[in-house]
């Protein structure tokens, strides 16, 4: 039987996400309708005669951006060639200008073979944490219908490269995930989503216009968790000096990291304003 390359089907998708924990990316409880629903062509898969044998994803947030994640291989099948087949059929047509990544340190050549540049580091902290969350008058619960503020907050401040209105109404909206924001002169100045995963809880984003409110947001977050002894991860941008002294001062271990890298023009994002970013897969 000859390999076939399509479209994921949305019940198919779940497994993707499944082979992504047992590499120990860890993904969060609900990121599987989410991520398919932010652009249901976005992920595709390559089958052989026992099923799915490779995946990747190449959401796509406008003709201008989109972004590569879920780039995995059936164990059996690595070294065979499918998954570089699959990636080829899937990326060297695309018509997005520029297209992100979030990929392993030692992946960084083949990358950068087809296109794409280094950026910056990303890492993944991690730690048993209890944080205390200041009094602040300006925190208050996001809601779906907060969406548009948000995505004009992030547009405005270049925190992503595109408007993710699909996205935001999903990681907002979701009731398995807790939003927050703080008030600002011009709407917000800053906000953060925790949601549980298959350990623990991840934050991500986590966006603020000071170390200060980014601290007050993390402390909220976490007082959120029902479960206020398990682990909690957070994925900062290396070049942010004040997300490293927040993991420090919570005593959070660097667990990996990922080489964040672009094909086309890299967007020019504000990373001072960036504790944490959403995630590894869709950006």
């Amino acid at each position: 039987m000859t390999d076939k390359i399509r479209r994921l089907k949305s019940f198919e998708f779940p497994l993707a996400v499944e082979w992504a924990a047992n590499e120990g990316w860890n993904p969060g409880l609900a990121d599987a309708e989410v991520f398919y629903n932010t652009d249901p062509d976005g992920f595709w898969g390559a089958f052989d005669k026992q099923g799915m044998a490779a995946v990747i994803s190449a959401v796509q947030y406008s003709s201008d951006f989109g972004f590569v994640g879920f780039y995995i291989c059936r164990p059996d099948r690595r070294g065979s060639g499918l998954g570089y087949k699959l990636w080829q059929t899937v990326l060297d047509d695309s018509v997005m200008k520029t297209i992100g990544l979030d990929g392993v340190v030692d992946q960084q050549d083949n990358y950068r073979k087809s296109g794409f540049e280094f950026a910056h580091r990303n890492i993944r902290f991690g730690g048993v944490v209890h944080a205390s969350a200041p009094a602040d008058d300006d925190l208050f619960a996001l809601a779906i219908d907060d969406i548009a503020v948000v995505d004009a907050f992030e547009q405005t401040c270049n925190l992503f490269a595109e408007s993710r209105i699909e996205f935001l109404r999903g990681w907002i909206g979701n009731n398995t995930h807790t939003a927050l924001a703080l008030k600002g002169p011009m709407g917000l100045r800053g906000y953060g989503v925790i949601r549980p995963c298959k350990e623990g809880h991840k934050v991500g984003p986590l966006f603020a216009a000071n170390a200060q409110d980014a601290r007050t947001l993390f402390g909220a977050l976490l007082q959120s968790r029902d479960n206020q002894d398990g682990k909690v991860y957070l994925d900062i941008p290396e070049p942010n000096q004040a997300a490293r002294e927040l993991v420090n001062d919570h005593q959070m271990i660097a667990e990996f990291e990922t080489a964040r890298m672009y094909k086309g023009t890299a967007p020019k994002l504000n990373l001072e304003m960036t504790f944490g970013i959403s995630s590894f897969e869709l950006g």
